[in-house]
């Protein structure tokens, strides 16, 4: 079996992505601080953070993701069973469908704030860390996804005739954005094992597999709530 292609990535941006990272972390256990009921609810989200991002890390430490398999072994150990937890477990929840119910549409858009993370990919593209064509749409679409959030908010904010519309249209594409950027990973991890062009290696290897293992999952949800909220 094929191992993983380590690609140069400076160290300064690997330091630098692992300083802010966990900003969206920071921000969903606040978010859950804020409109739950009860601490624990806040308690539990930190922790099952801390922990997920202690087994990503030392998942990668010792190997689990260093082959080239489809579907990448990235998205087997993490993104899969996580994804697994928001939609089939989580958002059935009473706490989960209350917070739903109570918090208004805002909130849930302001989060996606934390997709200016995605000018990493813009970085490794730079670095040749990663095809440049996927990087650069995904590394796009994720900042205009969080820059567009800002202006959903305001509009929604000055009560607006055209915000429900206008969220709507961001909504989808943020949507179509990160399933961009998950299912065109994938064909290129298929198209590099069977041709040996460039894939998303960089993807699989620590630090950048946090991307992976929380982004997908996570933004799909947001976006899915927020979907649930307009239609009322």
């Amino acid at each position: 079996m094929n191992e993983l292609t380590p690609y140069f990535v400076p160290q300064w941006v690997s330091v630098l992505f692992l300083l802010l990272i966990p900003t969206p972390f920071v921000l969903i256990s606040t978010f859950v601080f804020k409109k739950s009921e009860k601490r624990i609810h806040f308690f539990i989200t930190l922790t099952f953070f801390v922990f997920y991002l202690l087994y990503i890390s030392i998942a990668s430490y010792v190997g689990w993701f260093n082959v080239v398999s489809f579907p990448p072994r990235v998205l087997l150990y993490t993104t899969f069973p996580y994804a697994f937890l928001l939609f089939g477990v989580i958002l059935k929840t009473p706490v989960c469908q209350k917070i739903i119910t109570d918090t208004p549409v805002t909130a849930f858009i302001k989060l996606h704030i934390f997709r200016l993370i995605g000018v990493f990919f813009l970085l490794l593209a730079h670095y040749e860390a990663l095809p440049t064509a996927f990087a650069w749409i995904a590394g796009v679409g994720d900042i205009l996804a969080a820059i567009g959030s800002i202006f959903v908010v305001h509009a929604f904010n000055s009560k607006t005739s055209y915000s429900k519309k206008l969220a709507y249209i961001w909504n989808v594409f943020g949507t179509i954005d990160i399933l961009f950027t998950a299912i065109g990973a994938n064909v290129l991890t298929k198209i590099a094992i069977e041709t040996g062009s460039m894939g998303v290696d960089t993807l699989a290897m620590f630090p950048f597999c946090i991307i992976p293992a929380f982004a997908p999952p996570t933004i799909l949800f947001l976006h899915w709530v927020i979907f649930l909220k307009l239609k009322k």
